[in-house]
């Protein structure tokens, strides 16, 4: 039985998305699939292939290997937090605590929201959450 009305949770609206294949591969490859399948609610800050591209050469190919797991999760949990945080909620100065234990800013320059360096370029409800689509990998110390 396929049920397409639904409303998908982030991880399924990530699958969906072929602008966000790697963020599939990485989420994956760091065993956080069932995680970010829960009830949540998750506000995740998702890259793009783009985003990924940008990175130095070879780090991500670096992050997906075995050894590199507990690298990757770190990684990939700075880009979730929890909490109902829709884009019109989120306010200058404003500090997230993520999954990862560290904290994130919010920033609103010209009327972008941005977190830490990265612009919100969209954000997609739900049913566990809201996935905000950012232009940058956004990185633990940024």
């Amino acid at each position: 039985m396929i049920d397409d009305e639904s409303q998908k949770n982030v991880v399924g609206i990530a699958v969906g998305s072929p602008d966000h294949s790697t963020l599939v591969a990485a989420v994956k490859a760091a065993e956080l699939v069932a995680a970010l399948s829960n009830a949540g609610p998750f506000p995740v800050f998702a890259p793009p292939n783009a985003a990924f591209d940008a990175l130095p050469a070879g780090t991500v190919d670096e992050l997906l290997k075995p050894e590199k797991k507990a690298d990757l999760q770190d990684l990939l949990q700075y880009h979730v937090a929890l909490g109902v945080l829709k884009a019109d909620m989120l306010r200058e100065g404003q500090v997230l605590g993520m999954v990862n234990g560290a904290n994130t800013a919010i920033h609103v320059k010209d009327g972008v929201l941005m977190v830490n360096d990265a612009k919100v370029v969209a954000s997609v409800p739900a049913s566990n959450g809201i996935v905000h689509v950012i232009d940058k990998v956004i990185l633990p110390g940024s």
